[in-house]
């Protein structure tokens, strides 16, 4: 959604520096933590408890602590308290800088060779973004 004037109401954010890219991916590198980050993704912004996430994945909650700690140092989840529940929800602010900075220079700025790539990454943010406010 724009204000009047057509400008984006977001803060512009900044492409992740290539170490934080780095920790992000090696992040995603592992089977448990990128199927705790594709549910989260499709959780929403409301999040999941962590015994929602380790009973939908059948992880051991001392497993998935480690696992969930890691994608949250990685800036692509972020967890709140409860009472005595953690829950955890993804960082779409993360996943932005993530995605900005893996298509920052997409095929040397031609448009015919990557604009159904750059179209698809601009539909993913605004899809991620419609569901996170």
């Amino acid at each position: 959604m724009s204000r009047a004037n057509g400008s984006d109401p977001r803060p512009t954010l900044p492409p992740f520096e290539e170490r934080e890219a780095i920790s992000a991916l090696s992040a995603l590198a592992q089977e448990t933590r990128l199927a705790a980050f594709r549910l989260l993704i499709q959780t929403g912004p409301e999040g999941m408890s962590a015994g929602h996430i380790g009973a939908a994945l059948d992880v051991a909650p001392s497993t998935l602590s480690f696992h969930l700690s890691h994608l949250e140092r990685a800036n692509l989840v972020h967890s709140w308290r409860v009472q005595r529940q953690i829950f955890y929800a993804a960082d779409i602010g993360g996943v932005r800088r993530l995605l900005l900075f893996l298509t920052e220079n997409c095929c040397d700025s031609r448009p015919e060779i990557c604009s159904d790539l750059f179209k698809s990454t601009q539909t993913a943010v605004s899809n991620l973004d419609s569901g996170y406010h």
